[in-house]
């Protein structure tokens, strides 16, 4: 089974670099152009099923994607962000404003801190390794493409590679981006990381959309 996994296109507090979580924001032009070269790339990959999770930003990619390759999406909320409860709407700055001591408790204990408000990053890998290992299971001989976010993928990306938790920041993760992993025998690969290379003609793509 291959595991095609797609980052929503780039938002609004993206750009502003704010804490979305299970919030959310529209994409930006950039981001619409971004899942429209992402929905380009897909057309030519023969996928048999399309999950997405429910949230704005991923829904807006989606459905994009499904226009264009023909598919109908599963929305499914276990696909959703990392719910970072209190911090949802911030900046970095902004939480140490606000929320001083939760921000430290943050700092200080990580993977396993669970937000005021919203779940730990172990919590939000479980729920993502969960949802995945299902869809593998209901399409061991398929190609899946699935719409999600960030923090999600990241800890997915941890989980799969045995990475100590808190180490896939050294690994880039852009909007729009294509990953792709495989399942076999219960046990998970990477193949593709961070594949952009769909965006390099995005202005092209642009220009022949608004023709």
């Amino acid at each position: 089974m291959k595991l095609v996994i797609v980052r929503h296109g780039e938002t609004e507090w993206n750009v502003q670099n704010k804490a979305t979580g299970q919030l959310d924001s529209p994409l930006t032009p950039k981001g619409i152009r971004q899942a429209y070269a992402i929905a380009e790339r897909l057309r030519r990959l023969s996928f048999t099923t399309f999950y997405s999770s429910d949230l704005g930003r991923a829904v807006q990619t989606a459905n994009i994607i499904a226009e264009i390759c023909g598919k109908k999406v599963i929305f499914d909320s276990e696909l959703r962000e990392w719910n970072m409860g209190i911090f949802q709407g911030l900046t970095v700055s902004e939480m140490h404003q606000k929320f001083p001591q939760e921000q430290q408790d943050y700092e200080r204990i990580g993977f396993e801190y669970v937000i005021p408000e919203g779940e730990s990053l172990r919590q939000c890998q479980d729920r993502g390794c969960l949802v995945l290992n299902a869809i593998a299971e209901r399409h061991l001989d398929e190609t899946v493409v699935v719409v999600t976010h960030g923090c999600l993928l990241m800890v997915f990306f941890e989980m799969v590679l045995g990475l100590p938790p808190g180490n896939s920041w050294r690994f880039k993760l852009h909007n729009g981006n294509l990953c792709v992993f495989e399942y076999v025998n219960k046990r998970w690969s990477l193949i593709v990381w961070n594949d952009v290379s769909h965006l390099e003609n995005m202005e092209t793509l642009t220009v022949s959309l608004n023709s």
